[in-house]
């Protein structure tokens, strides 16, 4: 009995050591498996974070992480190639090189130039490859409103009611094709506007686009709205979804005033004599950008004793477009030249028959002259039945969301 006792706790010992040979090669096929795991997942062991100082180039701070120089070479061909970047700029970009161990060579850069980008560049079997990551921002929908007082512009009401000016600006530029910013601004009127502000990591970065914009204007409420169409392009329309972008701005200079309005019968302030006046003047200072109020390519460049030197441009079949008095050309800008809307073509000036710097601007229809701010302007795009049916939905988001705000306006609505 004690010989079979002994042959028993034998075979237990044995037993308890292969248990735990098997437990332990169990634990290091697992501590294998999980690090195998997380090279495959590219998770990296070792990463340092660089912002960009004044004085540092890309090859100083490739070099310092112990990239050869041929590899700069590399990489600075392809940002500059693939991706647009030709240079660094200093307390704005950040990089961020990764290894797999503190002594292992750099294999992945993501080069940071805004919050909205970033660049990879990963190396694998000595080859370099970048590609472009877009981030999306955490947008927020903002909205102010104010009212226009006597003595008030616009821009000062806008300014009064909170609006940033580089969103008060493309509220302008809006506003500009369907408003007379000298004519049309009385007390008493009402407006208001939605817009973005972006946000990265709980910081607000930018302000964003102009979403939707009211205005309580004399021949009328304006209506505006942002939307993207099926096909990815971008425009603003109006209640009933039309363009709300026309053609052509009847102010091609935002927030001049007035000083001369169309009319077939006014006495010329040079001259002496009544004589038809066949555009709309605007005050503005000499050197002034003055922008194309629609695209087209300029059919005339030059001076005459009336309007100076001036600038003709025909938008289409229709409509052709004038600006006079000007001190000197836009560089580049010559007969023949195809100008985008909003491109500057020349500067205020007081050249010609003049009494004082500024623009003179015509508009003429199919070859008679009409009054700017009163003609009837083709809108640019229009939405068809599927987009159309899309957008009233959008803007009745929109309105309900401009209505909470109304009520509360310290909140945003998340985007």
């Amino acid at each position: 009995m004690k010989k079979s006792k002994n042959i028993m706790n034998a075979n237990c010992l044995a037993q308890i050591i292969l248990f735990v040979a098997i437990l332990l090669a169990t634990v290091a096929i697992s501590m294998l498996v999980t690090k195998h795991g997380r090279q495959t997942l590219g998770i990296q062991e070792c990463t340092s974070h660089v912002t960009v100082s004044s004085g540092d180039t890309l090859s100083k701070l490739l070099g310092e992480q112990g990239i050869s120089a041929k590899d700069i070479d590399t990489i600075s061909k392809i940002l500059k190639k693939d991706v647009g970047i030709k240079g660094l700029r200093a307390d704005s970009d950040k990089i961020i090189f990764s290894r797999r161990a503190d002594d292992a060579p750099v294999t992945k850069i993501v080069l940071i130039p805004s919050p909205w980008k970033q660049v990879e560049l990963t190396c694998n079997d000595g080859q370099w490859v970048a590609k472009t990551i877009d981030i999306e921002p955490d947008s927020r929908l903002i909205y102010k409103d104010g009212e226009i007082k006597d003595g008030d512009s616009f821009y000062t009401a806008g300014i009064r009611a909170g609006i940033p000016e580089g969103i008060l600006a493309d509220v302008y530029d809006l506003l500009a094709f369907e408003m007379d910013f000298e004519r049309d601004i009385r007390a008493g009127q009402n407006f208001s506007v939605l817009y973005e502000e972006n946000y990265s990591e709980g910081q607000k970065v930018e302000n964003g686009r102009v979403v939707a914009i009211s205005f309580q204007a004399l021949r009328g409420d304006v209506k505006m709205y942002r939307f993207r169409k099926s096909d990815g392009s971008i425009g603003y329309y109006d209640e009933d979804g039309n363009g709300a972008i026309k053609s052509l701005k009847r102010t091609p200079i935002n927030n001049a005033r007035v000083t001369s309005s169309f009319s077939l019968h006014r006495l010329h302030p040079v001259l002496g004599f009544t004589r038809a006046h066949k555009g709309v003047d605007f005050r503005a200072g000499t050197g002034t950008p003055i922008p194309s109020a629609g695209a087209g390519r300029v059919v005339a460049r030059g001076y005459n004793n009336g309007y100076g030197n001036f600038i003709k441009i025909r938008h289409n079949s229709s409509f052709e477009t004038l600006y006079g008095h000007m001190s000197r050309f836009a560089k580049g800008v010559g007969v023949g030249t195809a100008v985008r809307q909003g491109q500057i073509i020349g500067y205020v000036g007081s050249t010609g028959i003049s009494t004082g710097p500024h623009l003179h601007y015509e508009i003429i229809r199919n070859g008679s002259h009409v009054n700017p701010m009163t003609v009837k302007l083709p809108a640019i795009d229009n939405l068809n039945a599927e987009n159309k049916a899309k957008f009233l939905e959008v803007r009745k988001l929109i309105d309900s969301s401009a209505k909470v705000l109304a009520r509360k306006p310290d909140m945003f609505v998340q985007l």
